[in-house]
Order: C-alpha cells, then sequence, then structure tokens
C-alpha cells in the first residue's frame, strides 16, 4: 500500500525539481531520467503486492496473452507483467523520441546551412507593430510544420539577425513563445504533446486541423494585437550589421531555398504518408532527414572547401540537443510506470466523480500545464482515460480535441510551462517575473478566447 502512493508523490517532487531547475542546479533530463528509473524499480521489486491490491483480475488477461508464464509462482508472475509492459512502454515512447530527434536533426541540418536566412531576407518591413504581425504569423505557420520546440529557436536567431535592442527583441522573443504554442496546437507534429495523441490514436489529422485551427488562430491574432501596441506607432528597428558569413561558396540563396523547402516539404508531408501508406510518424520524418542527407553530403563532398567537411550530417549530429530526447524518455517512462500499477485509473475514476465534465477537466489541465510539464499531464490523460467506442473519450472525441489545444496553448500562461517557453528563456535571459508581468496575462485572455471560440462552435 505505501509503495503505491509512495509513487506519484515520487512523480510530483520530480516534476516540481523539473520546474525549479535553475532553483536546484539539476539538469531536468537527469531528473526525469532518474524518475522514471526509481518508479519502475518499485513496479519491479514490489510487483506482487502493488497489483493484488490495485489492479485484480489484472494476471488471469495477461496469462492468457503469455501462457508460457502459467507455471511460474504468482510473484513471478507479477514480475513478468512489469517486465513486459516496461519493454511495450519503451516501444511506444521511442517512436515518438525518434520523432522528436529526426526533426531536431533536420531543423540543425537547416540552419548549418543557413537555410533560415532565406526567411531573413525575405522581411523587408521596418515598422514594429507590422513586425509583430509577421513574427507572429510565421511562427504561428511554422510551429505546425517543425514544431514549436524547434521553430522558436529558429525564430530567436532571426530576431537576433533583425533587431539589436535587447528589450525589444525580449518583446519579440517572448510573443514567439504564444505564437509557437498555439500554432502548435493545431497540428499534430506541432508539439509533443499532439504527437503523443496522433499517435495514440486518439485523433486524426484532419479532425484536429478542422476542429482547431480556428481557436489556435483567435489565440495567436489576440496576442500580435495586444503585443503590437507595446510599440509606438511609427516607430522602427534599427538595422544590424551582419557577420560575414563563413559558410563554402557552393551554398548559394537558391540552394539555400531548396533546402528550406525540402526540410519543411518532408515535414508537412509526415501526416501524409502516414494516411497513404499507414507509415509511422517517425518513419516519415527518417525519410525527410535521409533526402537531406544525402543531398547535403553529396555537395559538400565535391566542394574542396575544408569548411564544408564541418556541414556533414554525421558531423551535425553531435549539436543535437540530446538533453531534451533524454527529457521526454524519463517523463514518458515516469507516466507509463503510474499507468501499470493502475494509478492513473484510480485517478480518472476520481477526477470524474469530483468534476464529471470533460471540457472542465481539459481547462483545468491546461491551466495545470502552465506550471507542470504538458508532455507528463497528456501522458497520464491518455493513461487514465482509454479510448472509448463513443463518447468524449473516443477517437476524435471533444474531450481529446479540447485537450490538445488547453495543453498546449495553456504551457503559456507562465514561460516554465512548455519547452518552448523554457528554450526562450534561456536563449535571450527572460526572467520568469519579466514574463509574469508583461505576458502571462495576455496569454491568459487569449487561452479563454480560444477555448470558449472552440466550446461554441463545437
Amino acid at each position: 500500500m505505501f509503495l503505491f502512493y509512495a509513487m506519484p508523490i515520487i512523480f510530483v517532487l520530480g516534476i516540481i525539481m523539473i520546474a525549479l531547475e535553475d532553483v536546484v542546479h539539476i539538469n531536468k533530463a537527469a531528473t526525469a531520467v532518474g524518475m522514471s528509473i526509481l518508479l519502475w524499480l518499485i513496479c519491479l521489486l514490489d510487483a506482487a503486492g502493488l497489483f493484488a491490491l490495485h489492479t485484480p483480475g489484472y494476471m488471469e488477461n495477461f496469462i492468457a496473452g503469455c501462457p508460457k508464464f502459467a507455471a511460474l509462482t504468482p510473484a513471478g508472475q507479477a514480475y513478468k507483467y512489469v517486465e513486459v509492459a516496461l519493454v511495450e512502454a519503451l516501444g511506444d515512447v521511442s517512436t515518438t523520441l525518434f520523432f522528436v530527434l529526426a526533426s531536431m536533426a533536420i531543423v540543425e541540418v537547416l540552419d548549418s546551412h543557413g537555410a533560415f536566412s532565406v526567411i531573413t531576407k525575405s522581411i523587408k518591413s521596418k515598422s514594429k507593430r507590422k513586425l509583430v504581425w509577421t513574427f507572429g504569423i510565421l511562427t504561428f505557420f511554422l510551429s505546425a510544420l517543425l514544431g514549436n520546440l524547434a521553430t522558436v529557436i529558429v525564430m530567436v536567431a532571426v530576431l537576433r539577425k533583425l533587431i539589436s535592442n535587447k528589450s525589444d527583441r525580449m518583446i519579440y522573443a517572448c510573443l514567439t513563445i504564444l505564437t509557437a504554442n498555439a500554432g502548435g496546437s493545431w497540428s499534430p507534429i506541432g508539439d509533443v504533446t499532439t504527437l503523443l495523441l496522433w499517435t495514440g490514436g486518439n485523433l486524426t489529422v484532419t479532425h484536429q486541423v478542422s476542429h482547431l485551427i480556428l481557436s489556435s488562430a483567435l489565440y495567436a491574432a489576440i496576442a500580435c494585437t495586444i503585443v503590437s501596441f507595446m510599440f509606438p506607432k511609427g516607430e522602427n528597428i534599427q538595422d544590424v550589421v551582419l557577420e560575414k558569413s563563413h559558410l563554402p561558396e557552393y551554398i548559394t540563396h537558391k540552394y539555400q531555398t531548396t533546402l528550406l523547402l525540402i526540410g519543411l516539404s518532408s515535414l508537412a508531408m509526415v501526416p501524409v504518408f502516414q494516411s497513404l501508406f499507414n507509415l509511422p510518424p517517425f518513419m516519415g520524418v527518417l525519410l525527410g532527414l535521409v533526402i537531406l542527407w544525402v543531398i547535403t553530403d553529396i555537395k559538400a563532398h565535391k566542394s574542396h572547401d575544408s569548411a564544408s567537411k564541418k556541414l556533414l550530417v554525421s558531423n551535425l549530429f553531435s549539436k543535437l540537443d540530446i538533453s531534451t530526447v533524454l527529457f521526454f524518455l524519463g517523463i514518458l517512462m515516469s507516466v507509463n510506470a503510474l499507468k501499470t500499477v493502475g494509478f492513473l485509473t484510480e485517478l480518472s475514476e476520481g477526477l470524474n466523480k469530483l468534476i464529471g465534465d470533460p471540457n472542465t477537466i481539459g481547462l483545468l489541465l491546461g491551466v495545470c500545464s502552465s506550471f507542470l510539464d504538458n508532455v507528463a499531464l497528456v501522458a497520464a490523460s491518455m493513461g487514465m482515460y482509454p479510448i472509448a467506442e463513443a463518447g468524449p473519450f473516443m477517437t476524435d472525441g471533444t474531450f481529446w480535441t479540447f485537450l490538445a489545444y488547453c495543453a498546449v496553448t495553456g504551457g503559456s500562461l507562465l514561460i516554465i510551462g512548455s519547452a518552448s517557453g523554457v528554450t526562450v528563456m534561456g536563449m535571450e535571459k527572460i526572467s520568469f517575473v519579466y514574463y509574469l508581468k508583461k505576458f502571462s496575462w495576455i496569454a491568459l485572455l487569449s487561452y479563454a478566447a480560444g477555448a470558449a471560440l472552440y466550446l461554441l462552435l463545437f
């Protein structure tokens, strides 16, 4: 009994340590992975006790599917149950991680070849107010293709090349958090949470896009409108002195444009490949990476410029943020541990009794995602509420659709509430208090408006 209730306590403490990463000075990836190991260790050490108390009837179903374990003792059967569950969970989580890793690699290839400079050069306006809308719209749609995390990295890099004033750049950077999360909510590949819902069979691509794009667009429009008034009318940005490019001569503007189109198209085609050929999403994005890999490596090997060797994709892998991948691994495996012992089932039953209304639960989970990791919340929700044949919890049900919006956009209420927010926070040295004073209320207003529009329409 003690160990069963110790597991959620360990999980909550781990989430708090992740949120307070800058205070405890322990990388969130280390915390998440360590937490997952500890939770699965508890499952393995006291499997018989945990399952005897809280998952009655589990063993009959397990043995029916794996008759080779029938001769084992009850304790041995429980251990094997956890062992099988661990392997299955790792398999499911790996599909998400490979997708994230391949997406990060594509973005790194494009960035290292200066492909995103195509975007920078295309921005001609100097008006601060017009740039708010330019960056807002670009971020909104790019995040749907690249994912909100990759998008904010790209957009902050673009901001640094366009805007020299630090205080102005902080405003634009915070805006990218709002619009990137808004754009990520209506795309199945826009955020790790939406990716989980898509690959888990909770949402289909066409349903998510058609039901959430208006609410997400309203969110972004309100945010851009309010932020634009932070700048005086008619005020322009100062020109930035750009550093000389150190790229090889063969990397022309035309070549960069081609790479950008290939990279964005490969990501955009992932849902199409999945629909047409039933190809898992991570296979589709790996295919896009391979295409870029072949093209860029052939060009690099043909060049006699020594700098070209640094652009080989195999050399670019060292720049990937592996800690982020390990963080997702730890979070998702931790949630699966809680699911395995039946805790999430009990939690869902409690929420249904206490609140009942699925939309209210979705709204609350969205608010919670501002200080608790939204990946963990969505993964936990998927474990709490199995896909039903009918009602709000069926595939494309109202709960899953609304949760996709709430979990992603709700993370913008605080700067620590999303991976994109934490990334921008680190890149531009934005304080928690600064964002809280200037942008949290904008995020809340936009969040409420988008949610109201969804509930009104559907």
